[in-house]
């Protein structure tokens, strides 16, 4: 199994990289997980992983700005192999960020990328780690898991105007926030996966044997 780990000048990419070969590890599954902003080697991989941290314009600006690996992504995706998506990285599947401007995402779930408005007693960024409500059963990359676990955020930004059956898990920051999204083969999640612990580890086990 080839894995791509997009490298465009964001993200925390050694750090997702080795999540993903100790989860490949601990399954059992044979993976190759690379690190690259190769377009030719997105194009042959097997599965594709895009973390991002930043402001939205600038993650996406900065994919655009490597010739032919937006484009590879994008292919590679709608060609119907397994994508995932980081933070910002699952923010970039939306339709818009608006971040600093009006940005284009990918547009594979609806609703825009804008900023949190929590209570004045919680502050921005969300930072740190809070708990995911979903209902068990409700996606695979959820297996495992169990209402209440925690994962680790780092984010001002929040999809909202979202479709409900497109989100598959939410936390609770002053109201409901968007944590983990999926429409067919793509999914995302908000938090960092690879900071996420066992938690992590176990969606991107299960990520690995995803068959969507």
């Amino acid at each position: 199994m080839r894995v791509a780990v997009i490298d465009y000048g964001s993200g925390n990419l050694a750090s997702a990289a080795r999540a993903l070969t100790l989860a490949a590890e601990r399954e059992g599954v044979a993976a190759e997980v690379v690190i690259t902003s190769d377009p030719e080697w997105v194009s042959r991989a097997d599965r594709v992983v895009l973390p991002g941290q930043g402001a939205f314009a600038e993650c996406a600006q900065g994919l655009a700005a490597i010739e032919g690996l937006r484009e590879a992504v994008m292919a590679r995706a709608e060609a119907g192999h397994p994508f995932l998506g980081i933070c910002v990285g699952m923010q970039l599947m939306a339709e818009r960020g608006l971040e600093h401007a009006v940005t284009p995402g990918f547009g594979w779930i609806a609703g825009d990328i804008a900023e949190m408005h929590p209570p004045a007693a919680l502050r921005l960024p969300q930072m740190g780690w809070n708990e995911l409500v979903f209902t068990p059963g409700a996606h695979p990359l959820l297996a495992g898991l169990t209402p209440g676990d925690h994962a680790y955020f780092v984010h001002s930004f929040a999809l909202t105007g979202g479709r409900p059956g497109e989100t598959i898990a939410t936390t609770d920051y002053g109201g409901e926030v968007v944590a983990m999204v999926a429409a067919g083969n793509r999914a995302g999640t908000q938090f960092h996966v690879e900071k996420s612990q066992d938690v992590g580890l176990r969606i991107l086990a299960n990520f690995l044997r995803w068959t969507p």
